[in-house]
């Protein structure tokens, strides 16, 4: 069991368990709110400028003054990333299930930073490379869904959101030497940003939204633990290897899917199963 004592993976683990919890608030959120492109929007920005306020107030208690340079621009960049990221990919989900699309998605935003990781930081090593390809297999299992047609309009929009969630995770990492916080408040500036120019620029076009008090807890709920998943993953990326956080980080769906089981009472298929079980053997390896 001493592959446990390695923080980076620890951290890394710990990111893509918030992030699920993270991701099924957001859709039981945008779901009560009228589970349309808008909705999913409001969602998303209001968990945002939840999380953003506690953020200030973190770094004035802690005194930590305004990053300059290349760090303050990375972290906005990943704020502007996440965001055009996450309207692609409810856009995507209103127009319906991504089935093989939502893991497209999840392969792209680990496989980016780790062949950005490989450049800079040099090969990982025979063993982490085959946890890596493991690990890859395990996102697809868990995240794709039955069989079924989709719009290649719908699939592009999945792989482009990837591709962003991709340089959001690499744009985290060099936003590193801003601090534990500032990098986070940072791309919280650039993705609410981004998250109201897109709402504005809809005009109503994306649906009725209805802000009910359950949507508010939905959005307290999304705004923690997705803020600590992103933090976590910070401090994953500042402590280790890019590749080793950002692959293990992309395993959250399975904590989305255990918890929609726990609270939904939706039984994962033995496909999913199996992939959670894979999923382990790639951490093991990659963590050895």
């Amino acid at each position: 069991m001493g592959f446990f004592l390695n923080g980076n993976a620890l951290l890394a683990l710990a990111a893509a368990g918030l992030w699920g919890v993270g991701d099924f608030s957001g859709g039981m959120g945008a779901k009560s709110a009228g589970g349309n492109t808008a909705s999913a929007l409001r969602v998303v920005l209001l968990s945002h400028l939840t999380s953003f306020s506690v953020l200030l107030l973190i770094l004035f208690a802690r005194g930590d003054t305004f990053p300059h340079g290349a760090p303050m621009l990375w972290g906005i960049a990943a704020g502007v990333a996440g965001g055009l990221s996450l309207t692609g990919f409810y856009i995507a989900l209103a127009r319906g299930a991504m089935g093989a699309s939502a893991a497209i998605s999840g392969l792209l935003a680990a496989a980016i930073p780790a062949l950005v990781s490989m450049l800079t930081d040099g090969s990982p090593g025979l063993r982490r490379a085959l946890g890596f390809l493991i690990a890859g297999a395990a996102i697809w299992l868990i995240a794709a869904g039955p069989a079924e047609h989709e719009d290649p309009s719908t699939t592009w929009l999945a792989i482009a959101s990837g591709a962003g969630f991709g340089f959001y995770f690499v744009a985290l990492k060099y936003a590193g030497p801003a601090g534990p916080v500032w990098p986070m408040a940072l791309a919280r500036m650039g993705s609410i940003s981004t998250c109201s120019i897109i709402l504005l620029a809809l005009r109503g076009g994306g649906g009725a939204v209805t802000i009910t008090r359950r949507t508010i807890l939905w959005v307290l709920s999304t705004a923690l633990f997705d803020t600590s998943g992103n933090l976590l993953f910070v401090a994953a990326a500042r402590l280790g290897r890019l590749d080793v956080a950002a692959v293990l980080a992309s395993l959250y769906p399975a904590s989305t899917i255990l918890l929609a089981a726990w609270v939904l009472r939706e039984r994962p298929t033995r496909r999913q199963a199996f992939g959670m079980a894979v999923a382990i053997a790639a951490v093991v390896l990659i963590t050895l």
